[in-house]
């Protein structure tokens, strides 16, 4: 498994586009994987012939795994040697609101060898909640024995000594559930539900102003293809920013650092959940070259091939919801 960005600690399995006998080249895509930010390509480190592939469809691998096997020259061989990298300790946090009780977690990640070491998906870290805090010795034990966290019984309202979830109270929940349809969660809906349990702990505060479009629409008509509102706001807001750079700074310890491009993101609906691919230097491009660069970044977010680096760096967003009937909206 490929480092496949900077805050990525593991992929899960997707799509196996290879067997075992088939002859690849070098940089073959032969395995897609999903993280919570896009889906992305396996490539063969060289050409040969596969020999086996270990890992497992709809299985979560940590960054360093063995995925499968090349049968390569000697030479090739020679430079690509399995090198076991060392394990990985990944101390990851969700700040939580007042109400809330949350203990960092920390998760040991330890590279799989030969396909060892998958392990099912879920929120990196439990928000411990009101309703779930106090569990029994034998609620604890049922939770481990299905793989659940305490985030997924916030909903329970404990029914014992001091509001505590009894082994009952978890029955009777699981008993609702298991009466409702659902659908195993993809890694970027989990990763949608992360970033919206964290925004809720981020300061909000909204202005808005009427403003008259009839001169954008104007000028829409006379341009082919047609620019959508979204993309006059995107450019506006670019030169703003540009115009007004210290809107446009980030306060790094106590030193404002000052961008060098106006990068702006642009939320992009896609299967499950929402991409921010992100336009660099929209302040110096064109509304013309805008409509180009956004319709790429629109099909390849659909087809879910942003890459993390693709939505990286952004120093403002723009999203468009006007487009459901909506008259006014905070994004979150």
């Amino acid at each position: 498994m490929p480092q496949l960005g900077e805050s990525i600690a593991e992929a899960t399995i997707v799509d196996i586009k290879v067997k075992p006998g088939d002859e690849v080249a070098v940089d073959q895509e032969i395995i897609d994987v999903e993280t919570n930010k896009a889906v992305m390509g396996v490539t063969t480190p060289c050409k040969g012939k596969i020999e086996k592939i270990t890992a497992q469809l709809k299985e979560t691998y940590p960054i360093g795994s063995v995925l499968g096997y090349v049968e390569a020259s000697e030479a090739d061989a020679a430079r690509f040697k399995k090198q076991a990298p060392p394990p990985q300790t990944v101390a990851e946090e969700i700040p939580a609101r007042a109400d809330q009780e949350v203990k960092p977690a920390r998760q040991e990640k330890v590279a799989a060898r030969d396909g060892d070491g998958a392990r099912p998906g879920g929120l990196p870290v439990p928000a411990t909640l009101k309703g779930a805090s106090f569990v029994s010795p034998r609620v604890r034990a049922r939770m481990a024995e299905l793989q659940l966290t305490p985030a997924d019984l916030a909903a329970i309202t404990g029914t014992g000594a001091g509001n505590r979830v009894t082994i009952k109270d978890l029955e009777n929940f699981l008993h609702k559930i298991d009466n409702q349809s659902a659908k195993e969660a993809s890694a970027i809906r989990t990763g949608v539900a992360d970033a919206m349990r964290r925004s809720w702990t981020r300061p909000l505060s909204t202005v808005g102003s009427s403003v008259n479009l009839d001169p954008v629409l104007q000028d829409r008509q006379s341009r082919d293809p047609k620019p959508g509102p979204g993309l006059y706001a995107t450019r506006a807001l670019a030169l703003a920013l540009a115009e007004s750079p210290t809107a446009a700074a980030k306060l790094i310890g106590n030193r404002v650092v000052q961008s060098n491009s106006i990068d702006v993101g642009v939320a992009v609906e896609a299967e499950d959940g929402i991409m921010v691919p992100v336009i660099r230097n929209a302040e110096k491009t064109s509304l013309a070259d805008l409509v180009k660069k956004y319709q790429e970044l629109v099909d390849l977010a659909r087809k879910r091939r942003i890459s993390p680096d693709m939505q990286a760096g952004g120093i403002a967003t723009v999203s468009n919801f006007g487009t459901f009937g909506v008259e006014w909206g905070t994004p979150i």
